[in-house]
């Protein structure tokens, strides 16, 4: 259920990431129409959203190597969300200091890394799909 989601998203995401930018502006923003982002904010949305499909498809083989980026985002998010919000902001923005956020942003980005670094640290599975299928 949560792959076809996914992949729905990450469709979404490289067909038209100004609508998925401007829909969190307005979730997330007292004053969404004052963020100006950078040349780089939609190519890159695009790009994460290759990469969405490409782990979806190949989450057997890339997952481990994935979860380490999970904690190294994870941290940060959790421990200083402020900071980590600002690091954010001027990224994607090129005027983050005009950007007013909505009061649930901080806790839910300190959330948010909560929940990275339970995945990042998740053990996961011990065998593979395959081999728990061949076995009587």
């Amino acid at each position: 259920m949560l792959r076809p989601l996914l992949l729905a998203f990450a469709v979404l995401e490289i067909l038209a990431p100004d609508r998925i930018v401007a829909r969190g502006e307005r979730l997330a923003f007292e004053n969404p129409e004052s963020g100006r982002v950078r040349p780089w904010t939609l190519p890159l949305a695009r790009l994460e959203g290759v990469a969405a499909i490409w782990l979806v498809r190949n989450r057997e083989t890339a997952w481990p190597g994935i979860k380490p980026l999970f904690a190294v985002l994870g941290l940060p998010a959790l421990l200083q969300p402020r900071a980590f919000l600002n690091v954010a902001l001027a990224t994607a923005y090129e005027n983050p200091e005009d950007i007013e956020l909505k009061p649930w942003v901080v806790p839910f980005t300190r959330a948010l890394g909560a929940c990275y670094l339970v995945v990042a640290l998740w053990p996961g599975r011990t065998g593979s799909p395959s081999n728990a299928r061949s076995e009587p």
